[in-house]
């Protein structure tokens, strides 16, 4: 089974919108610089923060030097200059998937989660930076795996994003948004345009990739979150199982969501990072 690095984006090309100006912005709007000493380890494979004891995994941008990710000992990246790791973990409050040691003297901006929150509110647009540079891990990982491989074999992910609570806030704060289908239709189609991301209030729709049932979707979950960062086909067909009502969200009102709530953005960006991680788990 061949991995992503979800630890660190990728290397920044022509056509990607990872920002270097923005993330040093971003950062520093919340966080100050401190120095790792040569050979130090950053954070360790496995770990994971822990509120109640006061631990809790942060993200970092590394403003001078070089730091190794590895994974059951070995090298899989190495984090240069300009470049942010750390970040899944950080978002999605699982375990570290690598282990990162400074192969230099190092200089570098952390940010825990309620430091990310407040630079959020100052720098929405970096969210959807984020988002892209999952969202596009996860294309490279269906484009280079044979479609099959992406089927559940019966082993059913069902996605929700936002609790009870949480889709009664959205509920009440976007109700001109709500649109509704009947059983059987299809909501978003694998290779069209799109512009809307949606949020599940009610029913069950079921999501395909190449006609491969990858993923279940009731109340509290979303989908087509990639419309608002890419402007490329849809990566998957959405049928609705059972009548439905969603909150159809453009890209304007999701940074509007993100100033007002960071915890928003948090959630998505947690759901987009988990969806890519179980793509990447289902490569054989």
């Amino acid at each position: 089974m061949s991995e992503l690095d979800f630890t660190k984006p990728a290397a920044p090309a022509s056509t990607s919108i990872y920002d270097p100006a923005m993330v040093m912005e971003f950062f520093g709007s919340a966080g100050k610089a401190e120095t790792i000493a040569q050979g130090a380890t950053i954070f360790a494979e496995n770990e994971k923060g822990s509120r109640f004891l006061l631990k809790r995994d942060k993200m970092y941008l590394l403003l001078e030097g070089e730091v190794s990710l590895f994974a059951k000992n070995q090298v899989i990246g190495r984090v240069r200059k300009g470049e942010i790791f750390g970040e899944m973990a950080s978002i999605s409050e699982m375990p570290r998937s690598a282990t990162a040691v400074a192969n230099a003297p190092c200089r570098v901006i952390a940010l825990d989660d309620g430091q990310f929150k407040a630079a959020l509110r100052k720098k929405p647009e970096f969210a959807l930076m984020l988002m892209s540079v999952m969202i596009r891990r996860m294309r490279d990982a269906i484009g280079r795996h044979n479609p099959g491989s992406t089927a559940l074999d019966g082993k059913m992910k069902e996605s929700a994003v936002f609790d009870k609570s949480a889709l009664a806030i959205l509920a009440r704060a976007l109700s001109q948004t709500t649109v509704r289908y009947e059983r059987n239709k299809v909501i978003v189609k694998e290779g069209q345009a799109g512009v809307l991301m949606y949020v599940v209030l009610e029913g069950r729709l079921a999501v395909s990739i190449h006609d491969k049932l990858v993923e279940k979707i009731g109340p509290g979950g979303v989908f087509g979150e990639m419309a608002l960062v890419e402007r490329t086909p849809r990566l998957a067909t959405v049928v609705s199982e059972t009548d439905c009502g969603l909150l159809a969200i453009g890209r304007n009102t999701f940074l509007d969501l993100i100033k007002a709530s960071p915890d928003f953005a948090v959630s998505l960006l947690g759901a987009v990072s988990d969806r890519a991680r179980f793509i990447a788990s289902r490569q054989n």
